[in-house]
């Protein structure tokens, strides 16, 4: 391996240089995902704007989440079985046509027609997902895997902030309608780069005749689960991002916080924003700053994310008492760092512990789990709000929260991966 390689941003620059597929497959990943959370902003302003309500606004955030939890086994079930290069592509092409529909919302008796589109979205946006993860190791070689997978994982988390923060200031300067514009226009350039990807997919058998009856029923999810629970290490590693969804509130957080607190110039969607950027800031230097000292030693990665839980749950018992901006945005810089380091390592062991047959399946399980836990904290903290809980009280409530999946991983370090001491 060159001196180059690995998780550092000379590795990152030697993969995007050198491999042409996944440089098209980064480039699309980057623009589908910001346009998955560009109109983030747009959704919680209108809804904020024809309601007033901070429960409105984390339906909406639970829409953003909860159906790829639902969509998750079929996804991944197809993912296993079909070409995932044309999954993706036409999840993008959907996605363009969804979004447009968004337009035409203006009133409070359409918004669960804004709702509809959003869960349509999001589900279409479950296939994407399972796809890209699980088509990752066919695109790059296996010696690539940790700097390639921690590009990907890193620009998941950064897309997840960074679109909604760009769109916050596209809703304060150009308008709703324009954003929808926008994010429908992102899916198409998105497409085209995954039209253009060369990939050789393993996992087809070329004899085999798709059934979708098989596809779209339980025996492969049966099957996924089976493949799991034989292995108590990887079931272990799909808990990971099942804790991190704790983190879902943030979404509501952030529109409440964001824009009764730290509005700019009176603009709320402003104040939303900056935090978002800050939160986006922190998932893109956490990998980068803690990438150079794992490298790709597979215990200190189990380490990385205990470290990352722990600085998640202590930045935000801190955002709870933070008045400032400037300290509100140095602990959504730490929290979103550990929170990246969670996703990025996590990520990374369950690319090395599963097979090429069940990774559709796998993953598509993995983003599944963070969905649900994602979906409740979101609702819950929407809820909370509204009955009179103070927001900053709902933030001190998640750091606490994290505090519970730091310690079930130290647990599961303790007995499942105490016997090897080495990577």
């Amino acid at each position: 391996m060159s001196n180059d390689s690995g998780i550092t941003l000379p590795g990152y620059y030697r993969l995007l240089r050198d491999n042409v597929s996944f440089r098209r497959l980064w480039f699309a990943q980057l623009i589908s995902g910001t346009g998955d959370w560009f109109y983030s902003v747009a959704i919680y302003d209108l809804l904020l704007s024809l309601t007033g309500s901070a429960q409105v606004v984390a339906l909406a955030a639970v829409l953003q989440i909860l159906p790829m939890f639902i969509a998750g086994p079929t996804a991944g079930a197809v993912n296993d079985r079909v070409s995932r290069r044309r999954v993706m592509l036409f999840a993008d092409l959907i996605r363009s046509v969804v979004v447009l529909g968004m337009l035409f919302v203006a009133t409070r008796e359409q918004i669960w027609i804004l709702y509809l589109l959003l869960a349509c979205e999001v589900s279409t946006a479950a296939f994407f997902e399972s796809a890209r993860n699980a088509i990752l190791p066919n695109v790059v070689d296996r010696e690539d895997i940790p700097a390639a997978n921690a590009v990907s994982a890193t620009t998941w988390s950064v897309t997840v902030t960074a679109g909604a923060a760009i769109g916050g200031f596209a809703v304060a300067y150009l308008g709703r309608p324009s954003v929808f514009l926008l994010n429908s226009s992102s899916f198409l350039l998105s497409a085209w780069c995954i039209y253009r990807m060369s990939v050789r997919e393993t996992h087809i058998d070329p004899d085999a005749r798709l059934r979708w009856h098989e596809v779209l029923g339980f025996g492969p999810t049966v099957e996924g689960f089976r493949y799991v629970a034989r292995d108590l290490k990887l079931a272990s590693l799909l808990t990971l991002k099942f804790g991190l969804g704790i983190l879902g509130a943030r979404l509501v957080l952030v529109s409440v916080i964001g824009s009764r607190e730290f509005a700019v110039d009176g603009r709320a969607a402003l104040g939303m924003s900056l935090l978002l950027i800050f939160q986006g800031i922190g998932s893109l230097i956490g990998p980068l700053i803690a990438g150079p000292l794992v490298g790709n030693n597979r215990r200190f990665m189990r380490y990385g994310i205990l470290a990352g839980y722990l600085a998640a749950a202590v930045s935000y018992m801190v955002f709870s008492q933070s008045y400032s901006l400037g300290v509100a945005a140095l602990t959504m810089v730490v929290a979103h760092a550990g929170g990246s380091l969670v996703w990025v390592f996590s990520t990374t062991l369950l690319h090395f512990y599963t097979e090429d047959r069940f990774r559709g399946r796998v993953f598509a399980a993995d983003l599944a789990l963070f969905m649900v836990t994602a979906s409740v904290a979101a609702y819950s903290c929407g809820w909370a709000i509204d009955h009179a809980i103070a927001a900053r009280t709902a933030a001190l409530g998640v750091g606490l929260a994290m505090l519970l999946p730091a310690a079930a991983w130290t647990i599961s370090m303790r007995t499942l991966w105490a016997e090897k001491r080495t990577s």
